[in-house]
């Protein structure tokens, strides 16, 4: 898998987020977008994800040297993410269980499978607006990693999540992102400290 931006750019009114973006993001490897909070890394995630338009330039994705369309993208990617919604009225079973049925997992996994390695059993029939946050952060993760699909984009993926949730993220990081394409967004050296790929969003301003 491959995603390939070309002088991309994204503006809100008269204001550039950023502008000149020429990057290639391979398969295998991990990136990670850093600078302040307000700096545009999560605006060029959602760029990369196809949910948000960009404003100037190009971006390509390519599975088995095949161009993938816009249109299609979501199929080959998930996310983690503060913004990203869960349906509170589902408890973590039937969550896992709607999950499954857009994005296959990883193994042939199944739902109670996933909730033992999420270390979340003992709340398999709690409603998900009765979680903690760092329960709803550590469901995202999961459903992330364990998911078949071979680009991984998290932003801020320790958020909520005390030490023992970090050694969890971190052990996950290690175990489930080989030959896939990891892109993450944060200003937490702790979760990106495995990542050769360091890219400061402000140089494209």
């Amino acid at each position: 898998m491959v995603i390939q931006l070309e002088n991309l750019g994204k503006k809100f009114r008269k204001e550039w987020i950023f502008r000149n973006v020429n990057l290639r993001f391979d398969a295998g490897n991990s990136y990670t977008f850093v600078g302040p909070n307000g700096s545009g890394k999560s605006t060029l995630l959602q760029v990369l994800m196809g949910t948000m338009p960009h404003s100037e330039g190009k971006v390509t994705y390519l599975f088995n040297n095949e161009i993938v369309e816009i249109d299609d993208i979501y199929k080959k990617i998930v996310i983690a993410a503060p913004y990203l919604e869960l349906v509170e009225e589902f408890t973590l079973f039937e969550s896992v269980e709607f999950h499954q049925k857009f994005k296959r997992f990883k193994d042939n996994l199944t739902p109670n499978q996933l909730i033992d390695l999420l270390q979340l059993t003992s709340h398999k029939e709690k409603t998900i607006k009765n979680f903690s946050s760092g329960m709803k952060q550590r469901l995202k993760l999961g459903l992330a990693f364990y998911s078949e699909a071979p680009i991984i984009l998290l932003d801020e993926p320790t958020s909520n999540l005390d030490a023992q949730g970090l050694a969890w993220y971190l052990e996950h990081i290690k175990k489930h992102t080989t030959n896939r394409l990891l892109i993450i967004c944060s200003n937490q050296p702790a979760e990106y400290s495995f990542c050769k790929n360091i890219i400061d969003i402000r140089d494209f301003k």
